[in-house]
């Protein structure tokens, strides 16, 4: 069984990814797909909707006399991915808790 990842965490992969440096689309979907069962086409709708959002520039560079276009992490970006990454804190101690049965209330 496969469990589907939550919109804002699959943002919060992205965000995370390109906080590290820039991503041309192709090689930004297998860096996450190391870590998560994505497609190429579940991930080009994100960077769309995270470009909309002011969180991602993009710009294009030539290679092998095509364009290939990197996404870049804004700084609204960075700021909306150490919300996630707080959020992300007290979601998994909650569920840590709830699966594994934790008392560290």
């Amino acid at each position: 069984m496969a469990i589907q990842v939550p919109t804002e965490l699959l943002d919060g992969c992205v965000l995370g990814v390109l906080s590290r440096q820039d991503y041309y689309g192709y090689a930004l979907t297998q860096e996450v797909r190391q870590h998560l069962p994505i497609s190429e086409s579940t991930l080009y709708p994100v960077l769309r909707r995270l470009k909309k959002n002011g969180w991602l520039t993009n710009y294009d560079e030539a290679y092998q006399g095509r364009n290939r276009r990197y996404y870049r992490l804004t700084r609204t970006g960075q700021q909306q991915l150490a919300t996630i990454q707080t959020e992300w804190t007290h979601f998994k101690t909650a569920m840590s808790g709830l699966l594994e049965g934790n008392q560290d209330e």
